[in-house]
């Protein structure tokens, strides 16, 4: 039934009702009466903007928007189970809004974004108190075809797609493309899932298919979860795009020693061998496995390397990280730890000259050049998903002009 029809009829029924009852005339009325899910009328006050201030408090941000200091403190006490004062970030927004009154204006409300979906709304006038509120997002599915010109990024943008897929693409091809190195007509196509809020990409939620194409090289990768906790990118002969371990075990700024048998230590300035790369970073810089293992020793090397962790790999590999500041949460020996999980974070300890990882890598115990390393592939696809990741790759082609 069309709706317009079907509330006219609700409204005459209830008219009719009322005047059964003697209770007269009614005025329907189509006038909009329903709060909307921030919770106020935006509209109905006048708006500051601001943004939290570096090293500002929540009742610093209050006071200077207008609340008494008591209560400020109140209202924090009453949204505990909601807001966590503490982790409040500088730079995020907020908006003020405030009503007219005798003396000039009253705060009603403060909105702040903790991100670009959520907010976390308080009153402040007639009650203390405070409540979540999500802004309606859009999904969209999406096909994306990009040929290079300049960059993979202004070539993008170009096309209206969120430079947010880069990232998503260098993890998915980060042991088969080198993104440092693409070249004008290198093209990539891809289908996958985003989020939009305001009209604005806010992250993309999966990449269902990816294909590069250098024109002498291409790359397929078609995401399917065999729900065993492990890979979900595979190419189409159900290899994994994963790798059994990282190029490098942190984010670094260079490489300050490399592997040799020939090198003057910088403390004792004995000549000896250095089976281990130095990666040059700040202190505190995250340093990760790897891949996959078992840590065997987590603690202080009396030999000089500092805090260190030794990690045992698949196929006999075993690797080591030494000179941490420290170690991270829930490392020690006997830890199971996954490809990229935080191990520790970059010091100076033992003996050195500065903050660096030295990063040792064994095969059945003979040291290896971690920068020389061909990774051992990942454990195939499961045989009885080839058929269903093949059907899923052809239907992918089609859908991307294959």
């Amino acid at each position: 039934m069309n709706k317009y029809i079907s509330l006219t009829l609700v409204a005459l029924l209830f008219m009719s009702s009322c005047m059964r009852r003697g209770e007269g005339s009614v005025d329907v009325s189509t006038q909009e009466d329903t709060v909307p899910q921030i919770g106020f009328f935006p509209s109905d006050f006048t708006v500051d903007s601001t943004k939290v201030r570096e090293g500002e408090t929540f009742t610093g941000l209050t006071g200077r928007l207008g609340l008494g200091n008591l209560a400020s403190l109140e209202l924090v006490q009453n949204c505990d189970s909601i807001f966590d004062a503490k982790r409040m970030r500088a730079g995020n927004p907020v908006e003020a809004y405030y009503s007219a009154d005798s003396s000039g204006r009253k705060l009603e409300y403060i909105v702040y974004h903790n991100d670009k979906i959520r907010a976390t709304v308080f009153s402040c006038a007639d009650s203390l108190r405070g409540w979540l509120y999500d802004k309606p997002v859009l999904t969209e599915h999406k096909i994306a075809d990009v040929t290079i010109t300049s960059s993979l990024w202004n070539d993008m943008l170009a096309k209206g797609i969120s430079p947010l897929l880069i990232v998503d693409l260098a993890d998915i091809y980060a042991w088969t493309v080198n993104f440092f190195g693409l070249q004008g007509g290198d093209r990539f196509r891809v289908i996958y899932d985003q989020t939009v809020c305001d009209g604005e990409v806010v992250r993309i939620d999966s990449v269902e298919f990816a294909l590069y194409d250098s024109g002498s090289f291409r790359a397929a990768a078609i995401r399917f979860d065999q729900r065993d906790g492990g890979n979900k990118y595979w190419n189409e002969k159900g290899e994994s795009m994963r790798k059994a371990f990282l190029k490098a075990p942190l984010r670094y700024n260079r490489i300050s020693s490399r592997f040799t048998y020939h090198r003057k230590h910088p403390i004792t300035g004995v000549v000896r061998p250095h089976t281990a790369v130095d990666y040059a970073a700040p202190t505190g810089t995250p340093v990760h496995s790897i891949g996959d293992g078992t840590v065997t020793m987590c603690g202080w090397d009396g030999t000089g390397g500092g805090n260190r962790i030794r990690i045992r790999h698949m196929n006999g590999y075993e690797t080591c990280y030494m000179h941490l500041s420290k170690f991270a949460s829930g490392i020690k020996s006997g830890v199971r730890v996954s490809q990229g999980q935080t191990i520790g974070y970059v010091g100076s300890t033992g003996h050195s000259t500065g903050p660096h990882l030295d990063f040792r890598v064994w095969k059945d115990g003979t040291p290896v050049d971690p920068l020389k390393m061909i990774s051992p592939p990942s454990e195939p696809l499961n045989k009885d998903n080839l058929d269903s990741l093949h059907k899923m790759y052809n239907s992918f082609l089609l859908a991307v002009g294959e």
